[in-house]
């Protein structure tokens, strides 16, 4: 790659242009029979030519990866474009049907994938709706959520894990200085919104969850008009002037009842979890960027991401930092179980060079300790997902999955690790026939 090449288009994060099935997969190792369910990433795939002056890293079209485990077999992998109109109109074909007016805004949902109400749901930001999949990942249609849905969702919804139901803060340019909380029950049917005014329009990429609240990150990365009228494909700024501040909104609350905390200058993609502490305060931890789209507006590339202790008072308004840990890492995850909860372990994805991927860590924040597995600077992992041995299972005791890029080789595996011996030889490798793209985010989906 030259030094002016864009470096979220080439190496691993080089988009590929086949849409593979593969059977029968190669497994060294056993996997264990208890993982029944697809293990499913999405990231940005550019669908045709792009100019490398103007693009950004998360405008591209969205292709979502799959791996169906079971039985102790890989049956399948596949990947997929979501096929919107922006994909159909350079490969051709129908765009996917639409819940939606003709005009309203469907990108290519490119940055998660879940599985919700028994169906599958390809995700992104911005103003954007849902795109429901089937389970073998082809696009069935933009989703309004059968019609409950106001304009828009998330890339980063949050499942409560005592009642199912999926927490989001969503943003959109169009709404001008607000941003709207919103409650899907296990219906897949919106039942709660909660619009927020704001003094600026952020962009709120995640959120963080309580027995209590839901926690809306305001901060100083904002939506620039002069950006917008210059033809920016992406016009988010850093905002020096903008106060950051952290709001923790009653979960069956009007807005009027957030209680704003005041944090530090900096960007937050992604939170690793969040709790509610007997006094009052709330605990959450979060990977910190020290500003965000500053000086470069092709993607993330304005600092080290470190991983940190906020603890946000709403009798003071203040919020309290420590940092746990200086390496670079994104992607964090918890246990899924313990989502709002009060969380000891957490796994993170490693980087090198910017934003390129190297190892895994697994955080015990009881300790103050971490464990690295490292395959060195040829090999890359994307984000960990925790997957519980049993339901009743103790936090931590069950498998970490990956996918690991092998740069020599442009090939991808998705690696099967004991939680708790992440640098120990894996559990189970399974073989893909391809490189999955250095991207975004994905989720374990069990059959049961």
């Amino acid at each position: 790659m030259t030094a002016t090449a864009h470096p979220f288009l080439h190496g691993e994060f080089a988009p590929v242009r086949e849409e593979f099935t593969a059977v029968d997969l190669e497994v060294t190792g056993t996997l264990p029979a208890e993982l029944d369910g697809r293990y499913l990433r999405n990231g940005p795939n550019p669908v045709g030519p792009v100019d490398e002056a103007r693009h950004h890293w998360f405008l591209g079209q969205g292709m979502v990866h799959g791996i169906r485990l079971r039985g102790g077999r890989a049956e399948w992998y596949r990947n997929r474009y979501v096929r919107t109109a922006d994909v159909t109109s350079v490969l051709g074909g129908t765009p996917c049907p639409s819940q939606w007016p003709d005009d309203h805004p469907a990108f290519s949902a490119n940055t998660n994938v879940i599985a919700h109400a028994g169906r599958t749901w390809a995700i992104v930001e911005a103003g954007n709706p849902p795109v429901e999949l089937s389970h073998e990942l082809d696009t069935v249609q933009a989703s309004s959520f059968d019609g409950t849905l106001p304009h828009a969702f998330t890339a980063h919804p949050k499942r409560d894990p005592r009642t199912g139901e999926l927490h989001a803060v969503v943003y959109y340019w169009g709404w001008g200085n607000r941003v709207q909380y919103l409650v899907v029950d296990t219906d897949a049917h919106v039942r709660r919104v909660v619009d927020i005014p704001l003094p600026g329009g952020p962009m709120i990429h995640d959120m963080s969850l309580t027995e209590r609240y839901a926690v809306v990150f305001d901060l100083p990365c904002t939506f620039d008009l002069e950006a917008a009228a210059g033809g920016s494909p992406f016009p988010y700024r850093w905002n020096e002037d903008y106060v950051p501040r952290i709001g923790l909104l009653p979960r069956e609350g009007s807005a009027d009842a957030i209680a704003w905390c005041e944090t530090d200058s900096c960007y937050v993609f992604h939170p690793l979890n969040a709790h509610d502490l007997p006094d009052g305060r709330v605990l959450i931890d979060v990977v910190r960027h020290p500003r965000m789209f500053a000086t470069d507006q092709r993607g993330p590339n304005e600092g080290a991401s470190v991983l940190e202790r906020w603890i946000a008072d709403p009798a003071t308004g203040r919020t309290a930092i420590t940092r746990l840990d200086d390496r670079s890492i994104e992607f964090p995850r918890v246990d899924e179980r313990v989502v709002g909860l009060e969380h000891r372990y957490g796994y993170a994805a490693g980087l090198q060079n910017g934003f390129e991927q190297r190892g895994i860590v697994r955080y015990d924040l009881g300790t103050g300790t971490s464990t690295v597995r490292d395959e060195g600077a040829g090999f890359g992992f994307g984000e960990a997902v925790f997957i519980p041995r049993r339901a009743d299972a103790a936090e931590d005791d069950g498998w970490v999955m990956a996918l690991r890029l092998d740069r020599a080789a442009d090939r991808s595996d998705l690696v099967v690790l004991d939680a708790q011996d992440i640098a120990g030889d894996p559990v189970a490798t399974v073989h893909l026939p391809a490189r999955v793209p250095a991207g975004f985010h994905g989720n374990w989906c069990p059959e049961a």
